[in-house]
């Protein structure tokens, strides 16, 4: 099989064409609802993040009002997402540094997001790409990850260095939507147990690697 090099503009062509739409599955409204929301995703399903955001947004609308929040209350009410109560403790003391040290708006820097409790490069880089338009990285989740092996575009098993791999392929303007184009081919055909090679776009560019033959 050709190089990553030369099979990767065919790639990203053909994401391009099966996944035209790039907004994300998370609902928000400003840039602090994705920010609490892409936390709550972490080991968690979008659709279950959908579920409990209403609520909570309802009750802590801003984050002087969520940074004032007890813990409890906000464990009860995102406790079908997992891991509630460290989760929890980052969205209080995240809204507290948010009101605290950014006059309660989200800031637009890699550097000054990764400060926030909760908040690494995978978080970062949802909130500066979809509520801001910035590219700074490739989100890498577990799909990412996943995909990124699987087609060869990586040999690195570390987020780090997978986001570097990444990049070095594509264009800076691409970083954003190429993420959540692989998430959705993650979701809906090259799935972790089960990839549904037989339908995929990309099976002839594929090197299936770590996919037991079917």
């Amino acid at each position: 099989m050709e190089s990553k090099e030369k099979r990767f503009p065919q790639i990203l062509s053909l994401l391009k064409k099966h996944y035209p739409d790039t907004r994300i599955a998370l609902h928000y409204h400003n840039s602090f609802q994705l920010l609490v929301a892409t936390i709550l995703s972490a080991q968690c399903t979008d659709e279950v993040v959908n579920r409990v955001t209403p609520g909570l947004f309802q009750k802590y609308a801003s984050p002087g009002a969520l940074g004032k929040a007890q813990l409890e209350e906000v464990e009860a009410l995102i406790k079908s997402t997992g891991f509630f109560r460290n989760k929890a403790k980052n969205l209080v003391a995240m809204s507290k540094a948010l009101t605290g040290r950014f006059g309660g708006e989200v800031p637009k820097r890699m550097e000054d997001l990764i400060t926030l409790p909760g908040v690494a490069r995978k978080t970062a880089n949802v909130v500066l790409g979809s509520a801001f338009g910035i590219s700074e990285g490739v989100v890498v989740d577990t799909h990412v990850k996943r995909l990124a092996f699987r087609l060869g575009l990586t040999k690195q098993s570390d987020p780090i260095k997978i986001e570097r791999d990444l990049m070095a392929l594509l264009p800076k303007e691409e970083w954003h939507a190429f993420s959540i184009r692989m998430i959705f081919h993650g979701r809906r055909i090259c799935e972790a147990k089960k990839p549904k090679c037989r339908i995929c776009p990309l099976a002839d560019l594929c090197p299936k690697k770590g996919i037991a033959a079917d």
